[in-house]
């Protein structure tokens, strides 16, 4: 519900926004009739058109999390043309005469139409011209919902968040047309002065875009916006709970009632995966008679592989009882869609049990899942008994599996609960961990206290040193993406100053896949006996593929320290501190 809300104010803001200019005359063409027959239909068929035509685009969009690499050329290019629209207002008539000439004929047909009979459908019509000619400015909160649909595919939240969306826009543009003609008269005079302002801005566009060509300090550049709500929308988005459009995240704790397993739902489809590894696709109905557990994980997840030791030892323990463990790889972040990866990790974690590779999220969407790890309990009837969400309580997840079992019909369910030693990075967290995960990536970024804060996209020199718990900054020339930060000359660092008995940082090598050479401090050290699994004494080590490194691993009392690495070679990409 608050995603609904955000989405509807952030609609409501695009009134004082240029990207509503578009719109208006058609708009306000019909301003001197009743609003009720002519201005609200036109509106409801704009949000209406709006939200349908967004939710296909944004969809069609996810190639780009595949194809990132080539998708900032491609933007240049775009930019590039929509900046030369703008400067030479015949080439912007030339790209939009096409529409403009759709718009213009659906408007004299609504107004011909209407002439005869006091109809809602010939508004309604234009309505749905105007949903087809509208691009709103993609700030902050459409930003949110249109990643979140590249990402997780179709779905009905997402059109109904874009329709929300629309609908608050369509709420702003009519009390401008029911305050009367003084606003309309305003609105035509920015119009008349946009003119100048509208080749200024092109300019501008094309001095950014020759700029990132050229591998120039953009960051003054990347700070200007012709958006005048991407501010208050921020704060919108800050207020309603930070970072919305990733429903998707780690959970610790759950459900803990092993008595009273009340039937949740049907066990969903798992036809939607694109790969299986341990086993042929499995189907829901040759699993019927059986009891099921479904484990969403991703590789890269800390608290997914914290369990990972325990839904093994499971699979072991009862698969001779009638339990199958069937493992859903729902991936986080672009590296962890490649299968090789996947199947790289599966070998190295020792998973024997069926894995579902799940990049389309068609899993992840029928069983409605928001979390990693999530563990869902399903009986032989096919019966949704039980779910748990995150790590711990392991005991009470392994009599939920004996009790299912035995009513199964198994009369000789094994006893007692498993005992589990991981080690590495697998191994139980600390309780004295004071140190939350932190996304480098600026989508999710938090407590960044480099000077100037994030350019977004482009390579930019940072300095600065993390002052308080929980801080972190970038030392050297790196580009910052919603996902990663890359590092783009050798030398490079990050500093946190945290406090947990484990550090960990998803890393990769980068584009080329060159081994990246590192070495760690901790208060300016090597960290000796409390160098992690993937470092030694000396604090060196080696990113050779993209997984989560475990950097620290203290053996003395928890305290605050200032952890560094720096990398010896370019490429690098960091995505995501955790801590255990």
């Amino acid at each position: 519900m608050l995603l609904f809300i955000l989405a509807y104010l952030g609609g409501v803001l695009t009134i004082v926004s240029p990207c509503i200019l578009p719109v208006l005359p058609f708009v306000f063409a019909r301003a001197d009739k009743p609003f009720l027959q002519n201005g609200m239909p036109t509106l409801l068929g704009m949000a209406a058109t709006f939200a349908v035509v967004a939710s296909l685009a944004a969809v069609g969009g996810g190639w780009a999390v595949a194809a990132n690499e080539y998708g900032r050329y491609a933007a240049l290019i775009l930019v590039a043309v929509f900046g030369l629209a703008l400067v030479f207002p015949e080439l912007s008539d030339r790209l939009s005469r096409p529409l403009v000439a759709l718009g213009n004929q659906l408007s004299q047909k609504a107004d011909a139409a209407a002439e005869g009979h006091a109809s809602i459908w010939p508004s309604l019509l234009l309505g749905v011209a105007i949903g087809l000619l509208w691009a709103p400015c993609a700030g902050p909160v459409l930003g949110l919902i249109l990643t979140g649909a590249a990402l997780n595919g179709a779905s009905t939240g997402t059109t109904i968040l874009l329709l929300a969306y629309a609908a608050g826009a369509a709420t702003s543009l009519a009390l401008a047309l029911l305050a009367g003609g003084q606003v309309f008269a305003a609105m035509k005079r920015s119009l008349g002065a946009g003119e100048w302002v509208r080749r200024g801005v092109g300019v501008l566009v094309l001095v950014a875009v020759a700029a990132i060509a050229l591998g120039a300090d953009t960051g003054a550049l990347t700070r200007l916006s012709v958006a005048s709500t991407g501010a208050i929308e921020q704060r919108l988005v800050d207020a309603f709970g930070g970072h919305a459009e990733m429903a998707k995240q780690d959970a610790t704790g759950g459900e803990d009632n092993s008595d009273d397993l009340q039937i949740e739902g049907k066990m969903p489809s798992i036809d939607g995966a694109v790969a299986w590894l341990n086993s042929k696709p499995l189907t829901r109905e040759e699993l019927k008679g059986k009891v099921v557990l479904i484990d969403f994980w991703t590789y890269s997840c800390i608290n997914c592989l914290r369990a990972l030791p325990y839904v093994e030892a499971w699979a072991k323990k009862y698969q001779n009882e009638g339990l199958v463990v069937i493992g859903v790889h729902a991936p986080e972040f672009a590296f962890e869609k490649n299968i090789a990866n996947v199947k790289t990790a599966v070998a190295d974690l020792g998973i024997t049990y069926p894995v579902a590779i799940d990049n389309n999220y068609a899993i992840w969407r029928a069983f409605n899942n928001e979390y990693w790890p999530a563990h869902y309990f399903i009986d032989a009837n096919g019966d949704i008994r039980h779910h748990h969400f995150g790590e711990g309580k392991y005991d009470v997840s392994e009599r939920v599996i004996q009790k299912l079992l035995a009513e199964a019909g198994n009369k000789n369910v094994s006893t007692g609960v498993v005992s589990v030693s991981a080690s590495g990075i697998e191994a139980k967290p600390s309780e004295t961990v004071n140190s939350p995960e932190t996304y480098v990536g600026y989508r999710r970024a938090e407590n960044f206290v480099s000077a100037g804060g994030a350019v977004r996209d482009v390579s930019h020199d940072y300095t600065g040193s993390p002052r308080d718990l929980n801080d972190w900054s970038l030392n050297g020339n790196w580009t910052i993406t919603p996902e990663h930060a890359q590092l783009n000359a050798a030398g490079g660092s990050i500093a946190y100053k945290f406090r947990a008995r484990d550090l960990h940082l998803v890393l990769g090598p980068g584009a080329d896949q060159k081994p990246v050479r590192f070495k760690i401090t901790i208060d300016g050290k090597a960290p000796g006996d409390n160098h992690g699994a993937d470092t030694d004494a000396e604090g060196t080590g080696v990113v050779a593929n993209e997984r989560l490194y475990q950097l620290v691993r203290q053996s003395g009392s928890v305290e605050d320290h200032v952890f560094r690495i720096e990398f010896l070679d370019p490429g690098v990409q960091a995505f995501a501190f955790t801590f255990g």
